[in-house]
């Protein structure tokens, strides 16, 4: 599996503060391990995001993703709640 970053994802991560972007990290390695791994609540998403998934960083923050035919996967968003608007 091969993780890509949209320019959209990295605009966003680089506004995170120090302490969320040490938790992104975390959560992405224990993602690479298994994106089904229930500590990350990974869920697909609906409505007109019906084509994405989302796991969890902590409470309020949440990485958008998408999986790709080929096992590769594309991370889209990374922010709070606001992100699915």
């Amino acid at each position: 599996m091969k993780i890509f970053y949209t320019k959209k994802f990295e605009r966003e991560y680089k506004k995170l503060t120090k302490e969320i972007k040490l938790k992104t990290e975390l959560r992405e390695s224990i993602f690479r391990k298994n994106p089904h791994n229930p500590t990350l609540k990974t869920h697909k998403l609906s409505g007109e995001l019906g084509d994405f998934w989302s796991f969890s960083v902590d409470f309020t923050y949440r990485i958008v993703f998408e999986f790709i035919d080929d096992g590769n996967i594309f991370f889209h968003s990374v922010g709070s709640h606001d992100i699915y608007k």
